[in-house]
C-alpha cells in the first residue's frame, strides 16, 4: 500500500503577552492550564470557519509537567476550552523547544493523513514551576560523567560557549541584546507586533482582576552602558547577564495546523507551508551551539542551502548562541533577515512556548514579504540538543510568474 504525503500548512497563531516569573508578575496568581484554555478559545474565535470538531488533535508542550501545567495538558485544556470531548490531546516535553516539537509531531500526523487540523502550542508559568522543580535526576549522569555538572545549568552552559568561542565577547553579546530591545521596540511602535496577543484575565488577591493586554519583559531604556555593569551570575567575572540572556517568564502559545487542501476546503489562511525540520543532540556543556548542526540537517533534507534562507527567527536564550550561530554561516551580527523584530532577550522567553512565537511572527513577516520564499525558525534545547524548522512563504512572487 503505497502513500502520499500532504502538504502541512500554518494557518494561524497566537500567544498570552508574556509576563515575569515572580509574585510581582502580572501572572503571578494565574493557572498555566487557564493561560493555554484562553489561546485555544482565542484560535477558534479568530477563525470561524472551523467548525470545533473538525480540529483532530491538541498538542501542549510544557518543560515542567507538574501540577497546572501536568495531567495531560492537551487534553485537560482541550476539555477546558470547550471542545468536543472527541478531540484528544495529549502533553509534549522536549525542554525548549517543546511547542516546536508539538507543531513537528502533529504536522507529521496531518502529512500522513492521521490528521486534518491540529492545535499544537506550549505554556511556561517559571514563576509557579521554576525550571526542573520536582525533577530527581539519575545520580549516574554526573558520577559516571556522562555530562559535566554546568550541562545542568543553561547560563553556565552558555558560558561555556563563550570559552569554547572567544571571539564571541561579552561587548558583542550586550551589542546583540540592545539591538533586540530597539528593534522590538519599533516593531511595537509600528504595530507589527500586537495583533497576535490574546488579553487574558488576571487576578490579584491584594489588586483584584485585571486585564494582561501587552509584554511585560522588554526594557526598551536599555544601553550599552547599563549592560557593560550587569552582574554575571553564572560565573566570577563572566559574559552571560540578564541583560544579554532571556529571562524567567510566563505565556502560552498556539497555532492552528492543517492539511493545505483542507485548508483551502474550509477558507483558511494559508500563512506559511512546512518545508521540513531537523532535530539534533549535540554536547550538554555547550547546547547552544544546538541550532547549527540542527540547521544543517534541515537544510541537508531538504534540498536547500543557508543562502536560499530569507528571513531567520531566531530564538534568543542567550545572545551568545545565536552570535554562534550566525558566525558559523557567515551572518552578520546586524543581518536584517534576523530577528527583524527582535527576540527572546527582549520579548522574554516561557521555555516551551517559545517555538510557536518564533513561527506566528515568522508567518506574519511572510506576509508583508513576498520577496522571500524560505524562512526558518531554530533554538538551542537544553540537555544539549537543537531544533530548526524551515518553512515556505505562499505569498511568495515568484508563485505569480
Amino acid at each position: 500500500m503505497s502513500r502520499s504525503l500532504r502538504e502541512v500548512v500554518f494557518v494561524d497563531g497566537v500567544r498570552t503577552p508574556f509576563g515575569k516569573a515572580g509574585p510581582k508578575g502580572i501572572y503571578a496568581e494565574t493557572r498555566a492550564d487557564d493561560l493555554v484554555v484562553r489561546v485555544i478559545r482565542e484560535l477558534l474565535r479568530r477563525n470561524p470557519a472551523l467548525p470545533a470538531d473538525r480540529v483532530d488533535e491538541v498538542a501542549i508542550a510544557a518543560t515542567t509537567q507538574i501540577g497546572d501545567q501536568g495531567l495531560t495538558l492537551g487534553r485537560t485544556a482541550a476539555l477546558l476550552a470547550g471542545l468536543p470531548k472527541s478531540v484528544p490531546g495529549y502533553s509534549i516535553d522536549r525542554m525548549c523547544a517543546g511547542a516546536m516539537t508539538a507543531v513537528t509531531t502533529t504536522a507529521s500526523g496531518i502529512a500522513f493523513g492521521a490528521y486534518d487540523v491540529a492545535i499544537a502550542g506550549g505554556v511556561e508559568h517559571m514563576g509557579r514551576h521554576p525550571m526542573g522543580e520536582g525533577v530527581d535526576p539519575n545520580p549516574r549522569i554526573v558520577s559516571e560523567k556522562l555530562v559535566d555538572p554546568s550541562a545542568l545549568v543553561m547560563g553556565s552552559t552558555a558560558e561555556n560557549l563563550h570559552d569554547r568561542f572567544p571571539h564571541l565577547t561579552k561587548e558583542r553579546a550586550d551589542a546583540f541584546a540592545l539591538a533586540s530591545q530597539q528593534k522590538f521596540a519599533k516593531a511595537l511602535a509600528n504595530g507589527k507586533l500586537g495583533p497576535e496577543l490574546v488579553p487574558v484575565a488576571t487576578r490579584s488577591a491584594e489588586q483584584g482582576w485585571g486585564v494582561a493586554t501587552v509584554d511585560e519583559p522588554p526594557r526598551p531604556q536599555t544601553t550599552l552602558e547599563g549592560l557593560s555593569t550587569l552582574k554575571t551570575p553564572f560565573r566570577p567575572h563572566g559574559h552571560v547577564t540578564a541583560g544579554n540572556a532571556a529571562g524567567l517568564n510566563d505565556g502560552a502559545t498556539g497555532c492552528l495546523l492543517a492539511a493545505e487542501d483542507v485548508a483551502l476546503e474550509l477558507g483558511l489562511d494559508v500563512g506559511m507551508r512546512l518545508v521540513g525540520y531537523g532535530f539534533v543532540g549535540v554536547e550538554p556543556e555547550v547546547m547552544g551551539v544546538g541550532p547549527v548542526p540542527s540547521t544543517e540537517r534541515a537544510l541537508a533534507r531538504t534540498g536547500l542551502t543557508i543562502e536560499d534562507i530569507g528571513l531567520f527567527e531566531l530564538n534568543e536564550a542567550f545572545a551568545v548562541q545565536v552570535l554562534a550561530f550566525l558566525d558559523h554561516f557567515g551572518i552578520a551580527d546586524d543581518d536584517e533577515r534576523v530577528n527583524p523584530w527582535g527576540g527572546a532577550i527582549a520579548v522574554g522567553h516561557p521555555l516551551a512556548s517559545s517555538g510557536v512565537r518564533l513561527m506566528t511572527q515568522l508567518s506574519r513577516q511572510f506576509a508583508e514579504r513576498p520577496d522571500v520564499r524560505y524562512g526558518l525558525t531554530a533554538m538551542c534545547v537544553g540537555l544539549g540538543m537543537g531544533a530548526t524548522v524551515i518553512w515556505e512563504n505562499p505569498n511568495w512572487e515568484g508563485f505569480a510568474k
